[in-house]
């Protein structure tokens, strides 16, 4: 099968990315989506089927997107408008975004619904995405091809790889499917123990933004972490006999 489907390797690594995502809960149910540039232009990519659970995605199930033709909403399990508004829209728009994953995980929505959505540096993992992520304060309902080409504007600048869609959920971006899993998995840790210190009603540790500004850079600078976190699960995901890789 590998030797008659493009981009096999990648459709692989995504098929793993939804099968630990519904694992950690971080799913809903048949909704969200993550894609993967495929073209030079980033306009054409992988995305999961329309209304397939996450944990039974497999590889072969990807199919190919492109954002600048409509006519794509009408081919076999076609993504949902929604996912061809968001997606589609930060393909066309944000260049740099070659893989894009949305989901409305618990910890990172709470944030989300809070009237200050910013992730403050008050632990290391936070620190990760100090002065690296934007929050999106004019959600306008449904993610239909207006509201996400108005989504992708708030991603123009390279250093944001997250945005905290207010009201809503959260999109990371990345390079690679293994760069932006390992973000969303540690922006959703990120999360929880933030909204876990704040359930205590106690004052916040805060660390200083010299310090936080180093540990961001640092962390960015960690050699081989996404990749190995994911080539991990794979792994594991192998030995438990799953048929992801199919």
């Amino acid at each position: 099968m590998r030797d008659n489907i493009k981009f096999w390797d990648e459709r692989v690594d995504l098929a793993a990315a939804f099968r630990w995502t519904a694992r950690l809960n971080m799913h809903e149910g048949v909704a969200n989506h993550f894609s993967l540039s495929i073209d030079d232009d980033g306009t054409k990519f992988l995305m999961n089927p329309n209304q397939v659970h996450f944990s039974r995605i497999k590889a072969s199930d990807m199919i190919v997107v492109d954002a600048n033709d409509p006519d794509t909403l009408s081919g076999p399990n076609a993504p949902d408008p929604t996912a061809w508004g968001l997606h589609g829209g930060i393909h066309r728009g944000v260049p740099h975004a070659r893989c894009c994953m949305h989901v409305h995980s618990i910890h990172a929505t709470v944030l989300a619904s809070l009237a200050d959505s910013r992730l403050p540096p008050i632990d290391q993992n936070a620190c990760t995405f100090y002065g690296r992520h934007v929050v999106d304060e004019n959600y306008g309902g449904l993610a239909f091809e207006e509201e996400g080409a108005r989504c992708a504007t708030l991603l123009a600048d390279p250093k944001d790889k997250v945005m905290v869609m207010g009201n809503h959920g959260i999109m990371i971006i990345g390079e690679t499917v293994a760069e932006t899993f390992n973000r969303l998995y540690y922006f959703e840790r990120a999360c929880e123990t933030y909204i876990r210190a704040l359930q205590t009603g106690q004052p916040l540790r805060i660390i200083p933004h010299d310090i936080a500004t180093k540990t961001s850079q640092e962390l960015a600078d960690y050699p081989e972490q996404d990749a190995r976190h994911l080539a991990e699960l794979k792994a594991i995901l192998n030995d438990e006999g799953s048929n992801f890789d199919q």
